[in-house]
This record gives structure tokens, C-alpha cells and sequence, in this order.
């Protein structure tokens, strides 16, 4: 699954909020219950390993100069939710880049 979300930060500035608000990634997830480990790749890409319904889902946010692009590998036992997941990322994904 892919969700590409649109702005006009900058990659710097991208990777600085993400670096800084990574922590809130896992109170994205609905149910809040899931467990987010994050680890960064390269500087363009941050890997996102979420734990949850005993599921370990595989995640990365790639960083482009003008969007962010969200994939997911849904295992296809989850493929049912994907469309409230994608509404998710990409509510609480434009949130996660705000200012704060």
C-alpha cells in the first residue's frame, strides 16, 4: 500500500520534523495499540516496524522534495482496512509534518 502526501517543506525540513516527532508516530496508529520501532536507513528514509494484534507490520516514509510517500506492506489478511489506514496516514501524517 502506498499513500503519498504533498508539501512544500523541503526535504530538510522534512527529515528535522520527522527526526523530532518520530516518537509520535505509534499514537497515530488507532486502538493505540500498537508498538512503533523506528531506524532510519538512509537520511531519505525512515523504516517503521509496527506491532500489533500480534502482526508485525513492515513500514517505510520516504522523503521526496515535495511529497512524502507512506509504504505499507498490509498483510493481505489486512488488506480489508486498508482504506481507514490510508485515511489515517494521511490525517494524522499531515499533522505529524506541521509546525509545532
Amino acid at each position: 500500500m502506498r499513500v503519498p502526501l504533498q508539501h512544500d517543506l523541503g526535504k530538510e525540513e522534512v527529515r528535522r520534523r520527522l527526526h523530532a516527532r518520530s516518537h509520535e508516530i505509534g499514537d497515530a496508529i488507532p486502538g493505540g495499540m500498537a508498538d512503533v520501532t523506528t531506524s532510519w536507513p538512509t537520511e531519505d528514509c525512515l523504516g517503521l516496524d509496527i506491532n500489533a494484534m500480534g502482526n508485525v507490520i513492515r513500514a517505510q516514509v520516504h522523503i521526496e522534495e515535495t511529497q512524502v510517500i507512506f509504504e505499507i506492506d498490509l498483510p493481505p489478511a489486512l488488506s480489508f482496512v486498508e482504506p481507514i489506514i490510508a485515511a489515517a496516514i494521511r490525517k494524522k501524517g499531515q499533522k505529524l509534518l506541521a509546525a509545532k
